[in-house]
């Protein structure tokens, strides 16, 4: 999963050298700012791969699955020339990576860019501010994203330490989801049928899913770990369309950060990890040889009606025996112990799990908390109905098609990118500037749901004055039955500063919100029959996605956008797009 970085020796020697490899080769650029300049090449192409006994093309960047490692730190810039050689259209999205003013390069189909086209390509071009740890990259256009992602790793400035034990090993764990069918003809009947998708055949944990699937055994990710040292592993939950509970049999994980933002450590023997999350973990192994193998397990957890793929992931944990003579091959004589998970509905423990999540909040990573607001949203996130077309045959509830909205508006994607359409100043026809703020028809949101389901099928976006602080209460609805929704928002971090269950009660929970230590992140689970608040700084000019983690929903609708707007100095004004960028 590596990608090899080349020093540079001078400036314009490299940047000459750079333009005649970099069709081999990512590079490193010596830069005049606080970092260094880093290129990458990706090739998006089709691969064999044969898992469960069964070979299937696959996307992929570079002919690697999961894809390349982009290793960065803070400070450094990033170039990565993305090259389309497939018959698909492709966009990336650097998942949490802020993009301050480089809004063009965020990816999202049809919020920032039109997708790259076969044969084409285009560059992206950010620089990573004030961030450091553990992030990731995804297609972001339909469901391509199956196979198509990879870690990002931002290492502190140099010389600055982790606020933690300074690991023996750094190990990245990408838990993903397998079919054995093609997911585009998955999403593709599901939408045309309008009734739910048919779900995954295995999970994976770095493309590979292990013993405990038939046929499988022999694509089970190893962790050799020695005695008495301590490993950090960055997590990252790449599936489509599942939360998963994950933990190694007889060790503890201590829990250092979350989505590329330190945490207060505490330790815990399993965790929760939504789709689009990332979670770094300290694991010190036992001091002494075990004589023994761990299994190291994933599986989902589930708050929702639907079907799902109710199976569990493996790989194993491995101590090197210091008086062996071979390290190499695997001990099957060994006693193997599996972890003990939580039940796939177990919401208390989810709860439990994510209430210990706390910002550092010391003077040298401050949580800068909004401690007053500029306004107030109010969104109900949730599932829907659209009726089925005459002369059609739906296989949604009651013959209907199922639908997900944000206050009951299933965001209908546009046919070219709202960014371009924003900077260019031709909005008309395109989208509208009306979202709502709050839900039009309010209803007992947790209670019984109101007669009429249908959803409201429109592009609307929610406008933004540069610099006004935000805050957000994200209510989950029992509209088809309650279920958690990890939402996911482009272009910033922010501060989870109260969560409850039941109906949002602004009078008494919001007395009880933390502005103290929350957690900062850029995806947060909205709680099954529950509610989240955020607050955030839109101090980041452009048009910035959020959405449901759960690729399903967001295919139904349950997405929406936010557009900030320039403010009055020339740092605080989106540049112009670069001369690359796709067209539809």
């Amino acid at each position: 999963m590596a990608v090899s970085l080349i020093p540079s020796p001078l400036l314009m020697t490299t940047l000459i050298f750079s333009c005649i490899t970099l069709l081999l080769f990512p590079t490193i650029i010596e830069s005049q700012q606080t970092g260094i300049t880093r290129h990458y090449q990706f090739d998006v192409q089709m691969a064999n791969v044969t898992r469960l006994c069964q070979t299937k093309s696959i996307l992929t960047v570079n002919g690697q699955f999961p894809g390349p490692k982009i290793v960065a730190r803070e400070g450094d810039r990033v170039i990565i020339r993305v090259v389309n050689h497939v018959a698909h259209n492709i966009t990336l999205h650097w998942h949490g990576v802020r993009q301050l003013r480089s809004g063009w390069a965020d990816g999202p189909a049809y919020i920032t860019q039109c997708p790259i086209q076969t044969g084409q390509s285009y560059v992206y071009n950010f620089t990573i501010v004030g961030q450091r740890g553990t992030l990731w990259w995804h297609a972001h256009i339909s469901w391509l994203r199956a196979t198509l992602y990879g870690p990002i790793i931002i290492l502190p400035k140099l010389g600055v330490p982790f606020p933690f034990t300074k690991p023996y090993k750094e190990v990245p764990l990408i838990f993903g989801e397998w079919w054995k069918a093609d997911t585009e003809v998955v999403i593709k009947q599901a939408l045309q049928t309008g009734g739910g998708p048919n779900v995954s055949d295995a999970y994976t944990i770095n493309g590979l899913p292990g013993p405990l699937y038939n046929c499988s055994a022999q694509d089970t990710f190893k962790l050799k770990v020695k005695p008495g040292k301590t490993y950090l592993l960055r997590l990252i939950n790449s599936a489509l369309n599942d939360e998963l509970f994950f933990s190694i049999a007889n060790h503890s994980l201590t829990i250092v950060e979350v989505d590329a933002v330190y945490v207060k450590p505490f330790k815990t023997n399993t965790l929760i990890i939504a789709p689009g999350q990332t979670t770094n973990v300290l694991l010190t192994t036992n001091s002494n040889y075990p004589n023994a193998n761990f299994f190291m397990e994933a599986r989902p957890y589930v708050s929702g009606q639907a079907t799902f793929d109710n199976s569990t992931v493996a790989g194993i944990l491995e101590y090197e025996n210091p008086k062996s003579l071979s390290s190499s091959s695997f001990n099957k004589k060994l006693p193997l112990f599996r972890p003990i998970l939580p039940a796939i509905n177990d919401t208390s423990f989810v709860t439990n799990f994510t209430k210990k999540l706390r910002s550092l909040a010391n003077a040298q990573f401050p949580a800068n908390v909004p401690q007053t607001v500029d306004q107030k949203f109010f969104f109900t996130i949730g599932l829907g109905l659209n009726p089925c077309a005459k002369n059609q045959t739906c296989q949604g509830p009651n013959g209907t098609r199922f639908a997900a909205s944000i206050n009951n508006v299933s965001f209908v994607m546009p046919n070219t990118a709202l960014l371009q359409s924003h900077f260019s100043g031709k909005s008309r026809g395109v989208y509208a500037s009306n979202f709502p703020i709050m839900p039009l028809m309010p209803f007992n949101y947790t209670g019984t749901p109101p007669n009429n389901t249908f959803v409201t099928n429109v592009t609307k976006v929610l406008v933004l004055p540069f610099n006004t602080s935000v805050e957000l209460v994200m209510q989950d609805t029992s509209i088809l039955g309650v279920e958690s929704h990890p939402l996911h928002l482009h272009g910033f971090n922010f501060f989870v500063v109260g969560q409850g269950f039941g109906n949002y009660n602004p009078a008494k929970d919001s007395a009880r919100f933390n502005l103290v230590d929350p957690v900062e992140r850029n995806t947060v689970g909205v709680p099954a029959g529950g509610w989240v608040a955020i607050r955030f700084l839109a101090d980041n000019p452009g048009v910035w996605f959020m959405h449901c983690h759960l690729e399903v929903h967001t295919s139904w609708g349950l997405k929406m956008a936010w557009l900030v707007l320039d403010g009055s100095l020339p740092n605080q004004k989106l540049p112009p797009p670069p001369s690359d960028l796709p067209k539809c």
